[in-house]
């Protein structure tokens, strides 16, 4: 099986620069990826399990991986949610799908969202994790545009092994993602050459 692009750049590129950058003497200790998550709640949809599979189309379209469903906690009067109802969908991404999706995330969807100027770097959780919401699936290149029935929002949320939010910034950061006013690594990944190329 092909190595995914992104994990031999993580590899061969990241490990070293941030063994240098954080001071690791053990490179079992250095952050990495652990798993992505992509989750969509749709709670507030009145036809709510129609809009569950929908949400489950795209985003097995998104991750190429079928999601599970999601069910409520507890009874809501305001939305006519009962508690046990199915809510919304999720996947969870590992291995090479999961470098996969990254690198189509870093290179392809982020630049596709509107008024781009890079992600905030402000959505960590305190443990090395960072997540982030997206309004509308049309911003993936796997969905076609004329094909979409609603307006679908997700959470993505990248998973670290980092043990501050320092540290999972700067794996996200080596790995390429497109901080707001923060620094692009000095080399680009073998993926995003590719496409630059491509493009001219």
């Amino acid at each position: 099986m092909t190595t995914p692009t992104l994990l031999k750049y993580y590899k061969d590129k990241v490990v070293p620069a941030l063994q240098t950058k954080l001071g690791y003497t053990n490179i079992h200790e250095i952050p990495r990826l652990e798993k992505i998550v992509v989750t969509s709640c749709m709670g507030k949809s009145p036809d709510r399990k129609v809009a569950v599979d929908d949400a489950v189309v795209e985003i097995s379209r998104i991750t190429g991986q079928k999601p599970s469903m999601t069910y409520s906690r507890k009874a809501v009067a305001n939305f006519k949610l009962r508690e046990g109802e199915v809510l919304g969908a999720r996947v969870t991404l590992r291995g090479a799908r999961m470098w996969e999706f990254l690198d189509r995330f870093i290179n392809l969807t982020a630049p596709n969202i509107r008024d781009f100027r890079g992600i905030s770097p402000k959505s960590f959780d305190g443990r090395g994790n960072y997540a982030m919401g997206v309004n509308d699936q049309s911003i993936f290149p796997e969905i076609e545009i004329d094909q979409i029935k609603r307006t679908i929002g997700f959470d993505l949320i990248f998973v670290t092994t980092a043990n501050t939010d320092a540290d999972g910034r700067a794996l996200l950061t080596e790995l390429g993602m497109p901080f707001r006013d923060v620094k692009k690594p000095g080399e680009a990944t073998a993926e995003s050459v590719a496409i630059e190329s491509a493009a001219n």
